[in-house]
């Protein structure tokens, strides 16, 4: 079965189109859709028909429709930002458009229209603080967290309105780490409320459980001295942070993305440093961790995804210009290499369609 890859190609202003062999893991080159700035972020709508981009030199967002078949990119649009975003993700409903801004320490929401496309209309801006590194909404379109590396080093907490795309604060504040471990991605386990952190100056990750329940209801009685931190939903509470790292390694390193398997059983976290991509299993039950070690790969390892089988893993070497691809062992977790393809000077996305 065919299906298709695109990668943000940062350092030559072009988006490239794979065709991807779901059998065995093998990409074939097809075309490249040129852009007007370094693209980075990269995310689809809920029906998966539109691909929104981020690019960053230009301080844009570009729409693009995706041929059913071909996965071919049309442009429909692009609308100016003040600032460049570092990560965008839809909500769950395809209506907003999210997006976080390392440089210019804020948050915003714009709408997305009936056509599909971003719209220049700006819902709302929320300034944080510098290094706010990705933005999602939970499983439930309920609930936003927004990761700050060092110096912020912390967690904005927020309360999502999936009818009016607004964020608010959640009351009892941010989650802030007792070390300057620098929180940058994380990713949610697809069947339990639990989030994993990848963290940048940590070189760590961290298993947080989220706490549940109606939003609405904690503005509500947030006022009250009987309601605790202990009551509010929306909360993150760490019980879990390990190494990425083998223990004989002191050199420089900062951890990049994180990415769960499909399923639920298998994490990895890229290395930039140790150029290597930590594989970890998760319990069934629990949610916890164990290091299944690391597997060495190109050079600053900043980007790399899952498909949607869960049999393959492939990341970008920034340094090196090289996509290397690993089939998922799905019993061990462990990655074995496949191939190591030429792609360009800085890949900057990884995204499986």
């Amino acid at each position: 079965m065919q299906s298709h890859l695109y990668l943000s190609i940062a350092g030559e202003n072009r988006i490239a189109i794979y065709t991807f062999d779901v059998s065995n893991g093998a990409i074939e080159f097809q075309e490249d859709v040129n852009v007007s700035g370094s693209p980075g972020p990269l995310t689809l709508s809920p029906c998966r028909n539109y691909l929104y981009a981020g690019l960053r030199s230009s301080r844009e967002i570009s729409t693009f429709r995706i041929d059913e078949k071909s996965k071919q990119l049309t442009l429909l649009k692009t609308i100016s930002l003040d600032a460049d975003t570092c990560y965008i993700a839809t909500d769950k409903t395809g209506k907003y458009l999210l997006s976080a801004y390392y440089g210019a320490g804020k948050v915003t929401v714009h709408a997305i229209g009936e056509d599909k496309t971003v719209q220049d209309e700006l819902i709302q801006t929320v300034e944080t603080a510098p290094h706010a590194h990705y933005v999602e909404t939970d499983v439930s379109n309920r609930f936003v967290f927004v990761p700050h590396t060092v110096p912020a080093n912390a967690i904005y907490q927020f309360h999502f309105d999936p009818d009016t795309g607004m964020l608010t604060e959640n009351p009892f504040g941010n989650s802030n780490p007792d070390e300057p471990v620098g929180p940058r991605h994380y990713c949610e386990h697809p069947n339990k409320p639990i989030f994993y952190f990848s963290n940048e100056q940590g070189s760590s990750v961290s298993a947080y459980n989220l706490q549940k329940g109606d939003p609405d209801a904690s503005i509500s009685k947030s006022g009250d001295p009987d309601y605790t931190v202990h009551d509010a939903p929306g909360l993150l509470w760490e019980f879990q942070t390990l190494s990425t790292l083998p223990t004989d390694f002191d050199e420089h390193n900062s951890c990049a993305q994180i990415h769960i398997d499909p399923q639920g059983k298998f994490l990895y976290v890229t290395n930039r440093g140790h150029d290597s991509i930590a594989m970890f299993s998760i319990d069934e039950e629990s949610g916890e961790l164990t290091a299944l070690g690391q597997q060495l790969t190109e050079p600053t390892p900043r980007v790399f995804n899952i498909d949607e089988t869960g049999n393959f893993l492939f990341a970008g070497g920034q340094g090196s210009g090289k996509l290397a691809t690993y089939r998922i062992d799905q019993e061990s977790g462990v990655l074995a290499p496949l191939e190591t393809y030429e792609v360009g000077e800085n890949p900057m996305w990884v995204l499986f369609v």
